[in-house]
């Protein structure tokens, strides 16, 4: 439990940012805070570490930096900004409370996200076959989602106009969030070994069910905003009807509908 609090004070600090931009706390805070939480593992079992947990705990290291440095990137360097204005809510009358109550439920989401490794160096385990199976998932995850970002950003110098289906995106429509997804089904399936009682299987649940969810609400308004934008577009329409908005071969190609998916 002493661990637990204290990356959640790490958590905190690292998406705090969001008092600055309140989307920051689940974007740049977001990456900062898995990145701030793979250091602090390092740091609090440098012990104890086996090739392959220090190996996983570097990896939400580089997942952070990545996902962190990639956002300020697009922020500052390209028109995703100007692009989004008017799309994205904005701090404007925006209550200290709901800012206060957004950046404490996002810490807790990330400590809980990697909770498997926590709990895995807590309990002293080691390496097991399913915290190399986990590694492995985890590392195909980030190549995905590094894959596709770097797709998408080829894809839209050449024709910014265009909605973006070469790459993974003839796969699916959102493989940046499928490759999340990813990633984190290798964290949870990391522990399925490690977890023991009701609170730790509790714990990991919720990061894990939790992150689904988000990306399934980003899904869900990326679809939005390119229905707004290519609606009318023929070509479109086609793409959106015959590939799958997150999962490879799931005939799940809508959700829109969805209203419970506000995140």
């Amino acid at each position: 439990m002493n661990t637990l609090l204290i990356l959640f004070a790490v958590a905190l600090a690292a998406c705090s940012c969001g008092f600055h931009t309140y989307v920051w706390f689940i974007s740049i805070g977001y990456g900062a805070a898995i990145a701030l939480i793979g250091a602090a593992l390092l740091v609090l079992f440098s012990g104890s570490l086996t090739a392959e947990t220090a190996l996983q705990c570097t990896l939400f290291v580089v997942y952070g930096c990545r996902l962190a440095g990639y956002l300020i990137y697009r922020d500052r360097k390209t028109a995703y900004t100007k692009r989004m204005k008017g799309e994205v809510k904005t701090d404007d009358g925006m209550p200290l409370g709901a800012k206060v109550g957004i950046w404490l439920a996002a810490a807790l989401l990330y400590v809980l996200q990697t909770s498997p490794v926590t709990f895995r160096l807590a309990d002293g385990r080691g390496t097991d076959v399913f915290c190399i199976i986990g590694l492995v998932v985890s590392v195909c995850g980030l190549v995905l989602e590094t894959t596709a970002d770097l797709q998408k950003n080829r894809a839209k110098k050449l024709n910014p106009r265009r909605f973006v289906d070469t790459g993974l995106f003839r796969l699916v429509r959102c493989p940046n969030y499928f490759g999340e997804v990813v990633f984190w089904t290798g964290v949870f399936l990391s522990g399925v070994t490690v977890y023991s009682g009701a609170f730790e299987w509790i714990c990991v649940l919720l990061g894990y069910l939790g992150i689904i969810y988000v990306m399934f609400g980003g899904a869900r308004r990326l679809e939005i905003r390119q229905d707004k934008n290519y609606g009318n577009d023929p070509e479109y329409q086609r793409y959106k009807s015959s590939t799958p908005i997150m999962i490879p071969f799931i005939p799940l190609y809508s959700v829109k509908d969805q209203t419970w998916l506000v995140a």
